[in-house]
Formats: C-alpha cells, structure tokens, sequence
C-alpha cells in the first residue's frame, strides 16, 4: 500500500518541481547574495570535516580533529572505528562527530545499520550519515526503504540523521522520489553522495532536493567540493551543510 501511495505522491510532487524550477525565483537571488558574504567562521559552520579512506591512520583522525577544533567546523564525519576516539578528543570542543552508516554501498541488512548506528551513538556521535538501499530504490520498494530509514532514525535518537541518495545513479524522478520518501521517514537531512562512487554534488541536485524537502528539512552536498567556489555555489543552491575532506583549503581561502 506504502508503495502505491509513495508513486501517486512521487508523480505529483515530481510535476510540481520541474513548475517550480522553470519559474524564476526572485527571493532566492537575494538569499543567495546573503549566504555569499559568509565570514570564514560561518563558511566553517556549514562544514563536516570529512576523512572517510580506508588507509586513514589514527595519526590523520587526531588531526583531523585538531583541524575541526581550530577552524570551527560542524563536524568531523569519520568511520565507525573511530567514533569514540573522535568523541574523547573533541569534548567540550563544541565540534560534532558524525559517523557513517551502511557506508558506502547502503546494500547492508536493516538490522546490521541499526546496530551500527546503535553503537555509533553509543560510542558518542551526534549525527549519522546512513547510505539508503539504492537497488531497492530503483526497483520502487518504497516500503522497503522507508522502513530501513525509519528503523535507523529512531534507534538513533537524539542524534540527527542524514541520508545519502547517491544521486550520481538515480534520475530526476528517482531523486524526488528519495527525497519524499527519506522525509515521510522521519530523516532530518537528505545528502547527495557518499563521494566513493562515480560522481558527487551538483548545484542542479541540490536545488532539486531543496525544492523537494523545503525548509523543514537540511540538504547535505559531499562529493568533489574541493574549493571555494564550490562550496559557495553549493550554499547558494541550498545547502545547509557541505561533507568535504577540503575544509582547511575552504575556509582558508575566505
């Protein structure tokens, strides 16, 4: 049933954006404008300061933490091996740890990214970043998907939850149908990419997924941002927070 309804609100919300999108929107010229004259310390805050190889040593997450700590970023988004230690050292920091989840193929079982997520949060981070079942996408178990989302979202709480669309393999259409599906689901962010497949934010997608969530909801851009440039233009477009492994370039080039 879950299925049925989602593919009747997917249609109908999927018209309405491309009307959306082929108006002219005067106000987000001026917000754009606003977001553009951001300070470095602003600039920083829209920022999870990413390390996510798998050679990271633990010498790289410490100071990767250091860097967070220095600059002022939102977060630092680790591995789950590294939660705790990234937790111990950023206390009191007022720097977040945000930890992947079902990373970077979302293919895990349900029940293995609600212990992941479980133990993440155990182990101190505030924000989860879970890939969503892409195949299951694609092949519209809608049902499938939102209870996948649904399940990681309540077993993490207080933490907030991004989820990752992999846009580079869906369409238009899928992207909306994502976005619909990871918000009817409780999900407090929708995210582009994990930045490990074939490719990573657009300013297109991002304007999409911020069409389609509205207000209520954040838009993560990761994936290639490696500059200044950008990092604004994803800003610009409708990010609230940019996953980037770049950020001490970022920030230092304001």
């Amino acid at each position: 049933m879950l299925d049925q309804k989602m593919e009747i609100i997917v249609e109908h919300v999927y018209k309405e954006i491309l009307n959306q999108l082929s108006r002219q929107n005067n106000s987000q010229h001026t917000v754009s404008q606003e977001k553009e004259a951001l300070t470095r310390a602003q600039l920083a805050k829209y920022i999870d300061h990413t390390l996510l190889r798998p050679d990271a040593t633990e010498a790289e997450i410490l100071q990767l933490c250091r860097e967070a700590q220095e600059y002022g970023f939102a977060t630092v988004c680790v591995n789950p091996i590294w939660v705790k230690l990234c937790s111990d050292q950023l206390a009191g920091s007022g720097v977040q740890v945000c930890s992947v989840i079902g990373f970077p193929l979302g293919a895990s079982t349900t029940c293995l990214k609600v212990e992941e997520a479980k133990r993440a949060v155990s182990d101190g981070a505030l924000e989860i970043d879970m890939v969503i079942n892409v195949g299951k996408l694609l092949g519209k178990d809608f049902s499938f998907v939102y209870n996948d989302i649904r399940r990681v979202v309540e077993t993490s709480e207080p933490a907030l939850v991004k989820v990752i669309l992999e846009t580079c393999l869906l369409n238009d259409e899928q992207k909306v149908a994502a976005c619909a599906i990871v918000k009817k689901a409780g999900a407090h962010f929708v995210k582009t990419s994990t930045g490990f497949n074939r490719a990573g934010a657009t300013v297109a997608d991002v304007t999409l997924m911020r069409q389609v969530v509205g207000q209520e909801m954040g838009v993560k851009a990761a994936g290639g941002i490696r500059n200044y440039d950008t990092a604004v233009a994803m800003i610009r477009a409708g990010a609230d927070r940019l996953g980037t492994s770049s950020s001490v370039e970022i920030v230092k080039a304001r």
